[in-house]
C-alpha cells in the first residue's frame, strides 16, 4: 500500500505499544516514525509506517490489539523528516516572518487550513478536527485538519509556537508580586530549603480541613521527606506566597510518569482563602507547565473540595469522577490558557 500515518488511542497499560507494533509487523509493516501523546481518555500512539496492507486491514489489526478510534490516512516520504528538526526550521522561519503565523502553524500541525478569528469566534469548539489557538484577548487562530483530530500535545505545541511570534515579555525575576481581591500584596518565590520552618508554620496554621483537601489526610505536620520532595527541582516545581514575613500559601507542579502530564496541588492558609490567591498561583503553575513543554495539568481532588473544583473549572479544566466515588480528577490542557 505504501506510507501510512496511523493513529490509535490505547489504555495506559504496560505492553500496549508492543502489542500494536507486533500487529503492524504481522501485516508486513515497517515502522519509520513513532510518537506517544497523552489524551483525555488514554494515550495516543501515532505511527508512520511503510506497510503493504490496506487501511482497512491495518485498522482491524490494531483494534484486535487493543487500539481504539484507529485512524489510517495516506502519508508521504516528506513526513519522515525528523520532527524536532522540522519544528526548529519552522520556528526559524516564523522569527524571520511573524506575519506568516497562520500559514506556518498549519505547516507545523500538517493541517488543511489556518486562519485568524476574532471576537466571539474565539472560543473552544466541540469538533476535535478544529483547534482554536489563543494569541491574545479576543484574537486566535482556528486550525482545521479533516482527517486526524488534534491531540492535547499538538495543542501545547501550537501554543508554544504562537509565543514565538509575540513580543518578548518583560524580564521576570524569581520574585513576583500578586495583588489579591482585597488589595493585599503577596510575594511569590520558588520553594527552597530556606523556607522549611515557614512552610511548617503554614501547615500549623491551616485547619485540619484545609490540610485534608491538600493531602487527603489532616496531616498535622508536614513530614521532612515530603518537604524535600517538593524542593527537588528534578521532580517538580513548587512556589510559595509570602506576606508580612510569613508563608501564606504553597503551590506545587509535580512531574508524573505519564508523558506530557504534570500534577498540580495548592494549599492556602484559611484566612487568605477566597481572595484569588489560589487562582493566581494555579495560573502561574499552568504557565510554567506550558513553558516546560507539558500538554496537560491534572489535579486530584476530594469531591467535597468545592473551592478547588470551582478554581479548576474557572481555568478551563474538565472534571470527572474516578473509581473512588469520593475523588474527582480535573484535567486542563495547558495550550488553552491565555
Amino acid at each position: 500500500m505504501g506510507f501510512l500515518r496511523i493513529r490509535t488511542t490505547v489504555d495506559e497499560r504496560p505492553g500496549r505499544l508492543a502489542s500494536l507494533a507486533t500487529a503492524l509487523a504481522e501485516r508486513g509493516g515497517n515502522i519509520l516514525g513513532l510518537s506517544v501523546q497523552p489524551d483525555t481518555d488514554g494515550t495516543v500512539d501515532e505511527f508512520v509506517a511503510d506497510i503493504p496492507a490496506s487501511p482497512e486491514a491495518v485498522r482491524a489489526a490494531l483494534e484486535s490489539a487493543g487500539g481504539r478510534r484507529v485512524q489510517v490516512v495516506a502519508a508521504t516520504a516528506h513526513e519522515l523528516t525528523d520532527e524536532p528538526t522540522r519544528a526548529l526550521l519552522l520556528a526559524s522561519r516564523l522569527r524571520a516572518a511573524p506575519w506568516r503565523l497562520p500559514e506556518l502553524l498549519a505547516e507545523l500541525l500538517r493541517a488543511d487550513d489556518a486562519r485568524w478569528v476574532y471576537g466571539d469566534a474565539v472560543r473552544d469548539l466541540p469538533d476535535p478536527t478544529l483547534l482554536i489557538v489563543p494569541v491574545a484577548a479576543k484574537r486566535a487562530i482556528k486550525v482545521r485538519r479533516s482527517e486526524l483530530p488534534f491531540t492535547l500535545t499538538e495543542a501545547a505545541r501550537a501554543a508554544s509556537f504562537v509565543r514565538l511570534a509575540q513580543p518578548a515579555a518583560d524580564p521576570v525575576g524569581t520574585e513576583r508580586r500578586v495583588r489579591l481581591a482585597d488589595g493585599t500584596e503577596v510575594e511569590v518565590r520558588p520553594l527552597t530549603a530556606i523556607y522549611r520552618e515557614a512552610v511548617k508554620d503554614l501547615h500549623d496554621r491551616c485547619s485540619p480541613e484545609s490540610r485534608r483537601f491538600r493531602y487527603f489526610t489532616s496531616m498535622p505536620a508536614l513530614p521532612p521527606r515530603v518537604f524535600e520532595r517538593l524542593c527537588d527541582r528534578t521532580r517538580g516545581h513548587s512556589i510559595v506566597a509570602g506576606h508580612d514575613g510569613q508563608v501564606v500559601a504553597l503551590a506545587s507542579l509535580m512531574f508524573t510518569p505519564d508523558p506530557g502530564i504534570a500534577e498540580m496541588a495548592v494549599l492556602v492558609e484559611d484566612r487568605r482563602q477566597g481572595r484569588g490567591l489560589g487562582a493566581a498561583l494555579a495560573r502561574m503553575l499552568v504557565q510554567e507547565a506550558r513553558d516546560l513543554g507539558f500538554a496537560e495539568v491534572r489535579a486530584t481532588l476530594l469531591s467535597d473540595n468545592t473551592r478547588m473544583r470551582r478554581l479548576m473549572i474557572s481555568l478551563g479544566a474538565t472534571l470527572s469522577y474516578t473509581e473512588d466515588p469520593g475523588v474527582v480528577e480535573a484535567r486542563l490542557a495547558v495550550g488553552a490558557l491565555v
